[in-house]
């Protein structure tokens, strides 16, 4: 059976790799697309996403920061966040995301890739509730 239509955000402040994500999931899923944990909170507080996918390191609130807001404000959307990093790690996000369950996606990746990833957590997860964040 075809993959269900997702519900994906996308936080990435490096443009072309947000754009390529985009690009890559668009035909089969609604991306929306951010460039910051700021933004992607306001979207958040507006909608549910299937699925977030993250860039550990992001300027000002990084992915980590937002990872822990959304576990206080919107756990079951804290859950659905897989993490993607080209590999220039802190101590903090290293011990970070050896702490937690989520997937972590390494830059680079391929198209085909992505979309497998994207597809069997979808699969496993099922559909978000449709209500945004909590204050």
């Amino acid at each position: 059976p075809a993959p269900r239509r997702g519900r994906i955000l996308v936080i990435d402040d490096e443009a072309f790799v947000a754009e390529a994500i985009r690009r890559a999931l668009e035909r089969f899923h609604s991306v929306s697309v951010v460039a910051s944990a700021t933004d992607a909170l306001a979207e958040m507080s507006r909608r549910s996403f299937d699925l977030i996918l993250c860039d550990v390191m992001l300027p000002g609130v990084s992915g980590i920061d937002l990872y822990e807001q959304l576990a206080h404000r919107g756990p079951d959307q804290a859950e659905r966040v897989i993490f993607i990093t080209g590999g220039a790690f802190t101590t903090r996000a290293r011990d970070f995301l050896e702490s937690v369950s989520n997937t972590c996606l390494d830059k680079p990746f391929e198209p085909a890739q992505l979309l497998s990833l994207v597809d069997q957590k979808l699969a496993e997860w099922g559909p978000a509730s449709r209500g945004g964040l909590s204050a």
